[in-house]
């Protein structure tokens, strides 16, 4: 049997801006491209980093309501922030978002995001 990778898309999250998937499953691991604050359906995304942030949420919901997994299922975050300076509203929404044991994390200032975002999370997943 060769190597196959299950590609993930779905209307309930932003489509790939670019040349990538939205997602790819394999054996049980669930590892979704970045979301920046695009609304799904509009393409607007909110000017604050707390709205972003809830869009984001919303879009990653999306994402793994498609594969049929929840947050729980989430074992690991990389956020991308273009101002270290909002680190603390990066935990204000992990508690909002998350509960213990929480999803290891990572967070790194990065110059600029895509589209003027101010904040991107990428989350891998796994069930089995």
């Amino acid at each position: 049997m060769g190597f196959k990778k299950n590609i993930i898309s779905t209307d309930l999250a932003p489509a790939a801006v670019g040349t990538y998937s939205q997602g790819v499953e394999y054996n049980g691991t669930y590892l979704f491209s970045g979301q920046i604050g695009l609304h799904p359906k509009t393409g607007e995304m909110p000017s604050d980093f707390e709205g972003q942030v809830k869009q984001i949420m919303s879009n990653i919901d999306g994402l793994l309501e498609a594969c049929s997994i929840t947050r729980e299922h989430i074992i690991k975050t990389s956020i991308f922030v273009t101002d270290l300076g909002n680190f603390s509203k990066v935990n204000e929404a992990y508690v909002e978002y998350f509960s213990e044991p929480y999803p290891a994390r990572s967070c790194i200032e990065v110059p600029a995001l895509p589209k003027g975002a101010l904040v991107e999370i990428e989350v891998i997943a796994a069930k089995g």
